[in-house]
Formats: structure tokens, C-alpha cells, sequence
């Protein structure tokens, strides 16, 4: 029995126990309740385990709810009472064996493990939106798109990092849901926490033990991320990033601050700020909840049997030879 198959026979069981979780609702900056986290064998809080950042939380708030960062009680409940019901309709589709259909869950493309959340988008604060592009940044981004027009079929370095399987955007940091195989794994040692991600399967090592960032001449697509404990909140500090990684068409002068609190034994709470002062005239701040799940990391094979980046250029190479024949 496939890997694949395993995992869907798994998820069709996880999601009656987690499609509608017991009040894990609103668990935002402003309605974590008390809750006192295990602790690690060196003493820090136990934020070890498989969880899902999967959301139905828009990243910015759409325009018609203007400054509403919260949905009420009663509308949050009813969102989750109409998500349930869908799901349900969904889950008896799926089980009559007359019906043709493709299984979500059977591909990691199923985003139903999610948490309750009463956020009207992921972004915080009275705007719910990113700041407007500054100028300058406007005009580097239209330098690069220029520099780029007519070049982008050359060769594979001006292909995209994830076309060329070396990292998808949501691995951040910050770190973001890519829409599907939504899965990351918390693994602690003494001075280190790792994090690692089913989409692409990178795994970020973040020392905890006070050392300083790298030199600022030293620059990683990941950047250099240094963590620290806020009681019990783990705080991680990344600079030194390449203008290669580009978040939401940042630069090289890209910060990024994440705060991981776990809430409760189910859920963990996400929460990033980023600064770029030749992008935005100011920070801004997001937040997710992540909720806790029993499936393991799957492999994610994103090299292997990638014909889509040889065939992009191998086409390219053909049209060429044709226009140079038709040019004789």
C-alpha cells in the first residue's frame, strides 16, 4: 500500500476528530488564554510536535470589511457551522461509491484541518493589509522586471527558486500555508530548535543559545535566524537575507521577528512581523494558528520526475532554431 494511500485513509479518519475542534476559536494576540506549556528535558518550553498551518483566514482583509479585524461570536459560529455542514456534504459524497470525484485528501490538497478562528484576515491591525510599496521599491522591482524581459527562457538560473526545486516562497521565513501539504514538524535539542516543512522539505536549525547573526557580507535565501525565550514564547530574529528570497517583493534589508507560543496541547500560535525600510514605510505584523496533528511528514519529491523546467527551456531552444531557419 502506497505512502499516499496510508495518508488518505489517515486524514479520512483525523478529520472527524479535528474538522470542527472544540473552542480552539479566536486565538489571537488579544484572546490567548492561560496555559501553562510541558517542558523540554533542558528546562525551555516543549513546543515539539506535527502541525498543520492550513487556514481559511485570508491573508489581507477583503476591502468590504474594512477596519473589521474580528468577527463576532455568533457570525464565527456561524462560519464554522456552515463549514461543518459543507464538509459533511463533502464527506457523503466521497463515501458513495457511485460518484466520481477527486479526492482532496488523498493528494494533501484538503484544507479542512484548520482551526476556528474569528480573524478577518491574517494581517493585524485596523488596515488588515500590507503597506503600500515605497518608491524606490517600486523602481527596483521594475528594474529587475525589465532587466529580465526577453531573458526569461535563457537559461535555468532565470527560472524561479521553486521551478528549480530549491524553495518555495511559504518556507519563509515568515512562514506561510501554501494552500496544500500545509505540514510542518517542531523537533528541540539543548540550544536548538529545528523546523521542518512538508512542502519541499527544507528544515530550518535555529540555535537558541545567544550566539550572534552571521556577518552582515553573508547572506542566505533562509537568512540567519537567531532564537531566543520570551517565557513562554520562542522569539526568533532573521536578517541577512539575498534579494533573491524577495517576501512580498522585500529585499536584501528584509527582518523578519517570529513569536511561536503553544496555547494549549493542540495548538500553536504564529505570529510574525517584517521590516523592510527600502519597501515599506513601516513594519508590518500577521498571525496564524497552527493546530496540532498525529500524520507524519511526507516526502516531498519536487526534483525527481520534474520535466516541466527542462521542457520550458528545451522549447524554447526549438522556437529559437525556428526563427533563426525562417530567418535564412
Amino acid at each position: 500500500m502506497s505512502q499516499r494511500v496510508v495518508a488518505f485513509l489517515f486524514f479520512a479518519a483525523l478529520i472527524a476528530v479535528v474538522l470542527v475542534p472544540p473552542p480552539l476559536a479566536a486565538q489571537t494576540a488579544n484572546a490567548v488564554k492561560s496555559w501553562t506549556p510541558p517542558k523540554t528535558a533542558d528546562g525551555v518550553p516543549d513546543l515539539q510536535g506535527v502541525y498543520s498551518n492550513a487556514t481559511t483566514v485570508p491573508f489581507e482583509r477583503p476591502k468590504n470589511l474594512g477596519s473589521k479585524e474580528f468577527y463576532t461570536e455568533q457570525e464565527t459560529a456561524e462560519k464554522a457551522k456552515a463549514d461543518a455542514a459543507a464538509a459533511a456534504a463533502r464527506a457523503a459524497r466521497d463515501a458513495d461509491p457511485n460518484t466520481v470525484h477527486y479526492d482532496l485528501g488523498q493528494f494533501g490538497l484538503d484544507q479542512r484541518v484548520t482551526a476556528v478562528s474569528n480573524r478577518t484576515s491574517q494581517v493585524i491591525g485596523s488596515e488588515g493589509t500590507i503597506p503600500p510599496l515605497l518608491p524606490e521599491a517600486q523602481a527596483r522591482i521594475a528594474a529587475k522586471n525589465a532587466a529580465m524581459r526577453g531573458h526569461n527562457f535563457d537559461d535555468v538560473q532565470h527560472r524561479s527558486l521553486s521551478e528549480r526545486c530549491i524553495m518555495w516562497p511559504n518556507e519563509g521565513p515568515p512562514m506561510l500555508s501554501p494552500g496544500y501539504n500545509s505540514d510542518l514538524q517542531i523537533v528541540q535539542g539543548p540550544g536548538y530548535v529545528a523546523i521542518m516543512q512538508e512542502m519541499i522539505h527544507d528544515t530550518r536549525i535555529i540555535p537558541t543559545d545567544g550566539r550572534p547573526h552571521l556577518p552582515e557580507n553573508i547572506r542566505v535565501l533562509m537568512g540567519d535566524s537567531r532564537g531566543h525565550w520570551e517565557g513562554n514564547t520562542l522569539v526568533i530574529d532573521t536578517t541577512n537575507f539575498t534579494d533573491r528570497t524577495a517576501f512580498r517583493n522585500s529585499g536584501e534589508n528584509l527582518h523578519v521577528i517570529e513569536r511561536l507560543t503553544r496555547t494549549s496541547d493542540k495548538t500553536l500560535l504564529y505570529q510574525f512581523t517584517v521590516d523592510d525600510p527600502k519597501t515599506w514605510a513601516k513594519p508590518w505584523s500577521a498571525e496564524v494558528t497552527w493546530v496540532g496533528i498525529n500524520n507524519p511528514i511526507y516526502e516531498y519529491a519536487c526534483q525527481e520526475g520534474n520535466y516541466g523546467l527542462p521542457n520550458i527551456l528545451s522549447g524554447q531552444r526549438a522556437a529559437e532554431k525556428e526563427q533563426a531557419n525562417a530567418a535564412k
